[in-house]
């Protein structure tokens, strides 16, 4: 990617890179799993200089997204697992979801949680392809 070339929104969404710039990580180390630094973050972007803190208590906003990834998550292998499997209480089939279901969200709860920050960064804060010559807005 050339310095010039706009980072396309879905890969710096998923790759959870800056909403400003698309380029500097949101996260200080790269691996969700390493649960003491899961949600660490630098207070401002590497590369262009945003604030990821907008606000004092800002982050508590996240529970309702992570809310809304976790129950689509519960929804999308819900019926994944009707198309596939089908469901049944009389041989336990429903059961079997509702355990595998709470065992993926106990996995991916960490790359969740960073996900939402991530969503709930891109809400407010917009792409602007002139970072570098543009000030950062301050929101507080």
């Amino acid at each position: 990617m050339s310095a010039e070339e706009n980072p396309n929104f879905w890969w710096s969404l998923f790759t959870m890179k800056c909403p400003r710039c698309r380029r500097g990580s949101m996260f200080t180390d790269p691996n969700a799993w390493k649960l003491r630094h899961t949600l660490k973050m630098p207070d401002k972007c590497p590369e262009c200089r945003q604030h990821f803190e907008l606000e004092p208590g800002f982050w508590y906003g996240t529970g309702y997204v992570s809310y809304l990834l976790s129950f689509s998550l519960s929804v999308a292998t819900f019926i994944t697992w009707w198309i596939f499997i089908g469901l049944s209480t009389e041989d336990h089939r429903f059961f079997w979801w509702m355990g595998i279901n709470a065992f993926l969200l106990i996995i991916l709860q960490p790359w969740l949680m960073r996900m939402s920050r991530v969503l709930y960064l891109y809400f407010f804060i917009k792409y602007d392809a002139d970072y570098k010559h543009t000030p950062v807005k301050r929101f507080e």
